[in-house]
């Protein structure tokens, strides 16, 4: 099949690491024998921050992100829609949706969208714009009117796809999933001298902006000193949120929370296997029942022992490989990784088995195949 994909944001920017998942599948196509063209939108170069390496297996094609290039985009896209047998497009943001379904609509094309979080509510966290959060708002309830077949990254948005009236039977499940090479217990790292961490490391990775919630482990590793002083967080990735962040430690007279910014997509094994205990703290909210978190599958990747919020998919994700505890609760994180940190036995166990799980369940390639097999059952029907 020829597949031309589209991703609203930038796919190179280390500022915007949930490209990550487009990219990924991406690759498994090639892998599979497919033609792939991967269409993506940068950010302006002052903005676009730490760079991540070029993706050679195959061809990235940047279009403007600029507002009022959208037309241009649209008939821009025309030649790929043309070329292609699928025109896959994530997320409901315009710059890339639209140029998606213009050129699917007008070549007859199969049209394909991968739901990967609830962007609405996302938005609704801490909204600036009311006018453009309605907007959001009604691009995800329009798209699954207009689509051929749909991904979606978590139960909770198949739920709401079924209830905002797509067919159940055109609805693909796929969680994220991780990349087994590069996330692995083997990765060596001389990042413990280069920070000079303790000798029990906690590690919270992720984004930091509205959403997110890595206060929560902030708030959890007093409590964590107070039983185990040899202990450090380390908190790697960057956001808008960085700096209110660095000020609640600085409150709690945390002045040894290290907190490393963006980090290249290349460096984050080699964070990650420092982690004694890994830790995915969420609330529970509409957010985070919809979510299917990245940072789950590569701690597991990793083999690292997890300490998991229990909310949306994340016990459908770790099953018995990490501890759950109540959302919102940091005392209760405290508790499961100093029950984790005092266990050499328990520690080894967890992440044996997270390493398992994330090999017999996680891999990108059943992703990928699970939407192949949406692709092909729509072409057979000529939908």
């Amino acid at each position: 099949m020829k597949i031309v994909m589209v991703h609203p944001h930038d796919i190179y920017s280390a500022q915007e690491p949930w490209t990550i998942r487009i990219i990924e599948i991406a690759k498994q196509f090639k892998k599979k024998g497919h033609e792939v063209k991967l269409i993506y939108f940068p950010l302006p170069k002052k903005e676009r921050g730490l760079v991540n390496k070029k993706v050679k297996e195959i061809e990235t094609i940047p279009f403007s992100r600029r507002s009022y290039h959208l037309f241009k985009n649209i008939k821009r896209f025309q030649k790929y829609a043309k070329w292609a047998d699928i025109i896959h497009f994530q997320k409901c943001f315009a710059n890339a949706a639209l140029p998606a379904l213009f050129g699917a609509y007008k070549y007859k094309k199969h049209i394909h969208y991968d739901w990967d979080d609830w962007e609405y509510e996302i938005y609704n966290f801490s909204p600036p714009s009311k006018l453009f959060g309605f907007y959001i708002n009604t691009m995800e309830k329009i798209i699954p009117k207009l689509v051929d077949t749909m991904s979606v990254a978590s139960h909770k948005l198949k739920e709401l796809a079924i209830k905002r009236g797509f067919p159940k039977n055109k609805i693909i499940m796929a969680h994220v999933c991780v990349d087994l090479n590069k996330f692995n217990p083997n990765i060596k790292s001389n990042l413990r001298k280069k920070h000079n961490l303790k000798k029990n490391v906690i590690l919270y990775l992720g984004q930091l902006h509205g959403g997110q919630y890595a206060e929560l482990v902030i708030r959890a590793y007093p409590l964590i000193k107070n039983k185990l002083n040899d202990t450090s967080l380390l908190v790697v990735g960057g956001g808008s949120d960085l700096k209110r962040l660095k000020t609640i430690a600085s409150s709690l007279d945390l002045d040894d929370v290290i907190f490393t910014g963006f980090v290249s997509r290349e460096d984050v094994p080699r964070y990650m296997n420092v982690a004694d205990v890994a830790i995915a703290s969420f609330e529970k909210n509409k957010i985070t029942e919809a979510k299917s978190p990245l940072k789950i599958v590569e701690y597991m990747g990793s083999g690292k022992a997890i300490v998991a919020s229990n909310v949306g998919e994340v016990s459908n994700m770790i099953g018995d490989a990490g501890i759950l505890v109540e959302p919102g609760n940091a005392k209760k994180i405290a508790d499961a990784t100093i029950k984790i940190l005092k266990s050499k036995k328990l520690k080894t166990k967890l992440e044996k088995q997270a390493r398992k799980r994330a090999v017999e369940k996680f891999s990108w390639e059943v992703t990928a195949s699970n939407i192949l097999s949406a692709y092909k059952m729509a072409l057979k029907r000529n939908l």
